[in-house]
């Protein structure tokens, strides 16, 4: 488990890495389309360098905000809090900032840049629904996601999903509508300039599908990571592997859930039950391993 660990945060740079290059790709295509020159792949870097450092700092507010949460108060949630400093006491984690979420769906998720900058939020429905193990069990598996450092590039996934989303829709409209290169730059490139031409295009296109497909890549083997080390945090696998099968039976959908914050759940939020265009498209881009698949492997264990 420990390899696994080291693993993760291995990986966790490389990914970032990959993010901050994909941003630096999208603007150099840009730049390329508005043949801005030097200067614009100068800026293409500097943007891409800049909103990795906005997200580094930023991103655990911004899925805190997507997310409607507020801040869970000592004495109304007294149950949340004393569950989670008895665990942060048992795994030596500090206690990492509580939220709460208004919404009926039992979920929960953690977020954050490392231990000692992490929140937790849980929705009211979770809290409402499981018993004391059971909540127990859901609050050690994301605790174990801070302990395990997946929630920096996860977190970090929410905003730079955002930005190439944005990024890609605002310069693919501005092209189209005619912000394109003149035809005599585009002459005078040549076909290696049509063949760049047509790469930064494609690029702006796929950019925002790359990074979905890098979350999927994210968050499926460390959910279960987190589900191991989570039983290992509470001694007790029957109160995950019940916190599980209730969520397995619940079919309510969280309200403030997207795309980009979809990965940060303890499971799927976004609604794949219904046979509408929705939920068939929701289907293809799953984030988390089914909850069969899980349950099976901790009553295994």
């Amino acid at each position: 488990m420990y390899e696994q660990i080291a693993a993760n945060k291995r990986r966790t740079w490389v990914i970032i890495a990959v993010f901050v290059l994909l941003v630096a790709g999208v603007g150099i295509a840009v730049n390329f389309l508005f043949a801005q020159g030097v200067v614009g792949v100068v800026i293409a870097f500097v943007v891409a360098i800049g909103t990795s450092i906005a997200a580094y700092y930023n991103s655990d507010k911004v899925a805190l905000s997507m997310s409607r949460a507020r801040p869970a108060d000592p004495k109304e949630y007294s149950r949340y809090h004393n569950l989670v400093e008895g665990l942060c006491i048992a795994s030596g984690l500090p206690k990492p900032r509580l939220y709460i979420i208004d919404d009926p769906a039992p979920n929960a998720f953690a977020t954050g840049r490392n231990p000692k900058h992490a929140a937790i939020a849980v929705t009211t429905g979770l809290l409402e629904k499981m018993n004391r193990v059971e909540l127990e069990g859901v609050l050690a598996h994301e605790l174990s996601h801070i302990r395990n450092y997946d929630i920096l590039v996860s977190t970090i996934a929410v905003t730079m999903v955002g930005i190439l989303a944005l990024l890609s829709d605002f310069f693919l409209r501005f092209w189209f509508w005619g912000g394109r290169r003149s035809r005599s730059d585009s002459n005078d490139a040549g076909a290696l300039g049509a063949i760049l031409a047509i790469f930064g295009l494609l690029l702006l296109v796929l950019a925002p599908l790359i990074a979905q497909l890098m979350q999927l890549a994210l968050s499926r083997r460390r959910e279960s990571l987190a589900d191991a080390s989570g039983v290992q945090l509470t001694r007790y696998p029957p109160g995950l592997i019940s916190a599980l099968k209730k969520l397995q039976d619940d079919h309510t959908v969280i309200h403030t859930a997207s795309k980009a914050t979809a990965h940060l759940w303890i499971e799927e939020p976004l609604d794949t039950d219904n046979e509408h265009v929705g939920g068939r498209f929701n289907r293809l881009f799953l984030t988390h391993p089914p909850l069969e698949e899980r349950i099976k492997a901790l009553e295994a264990m």
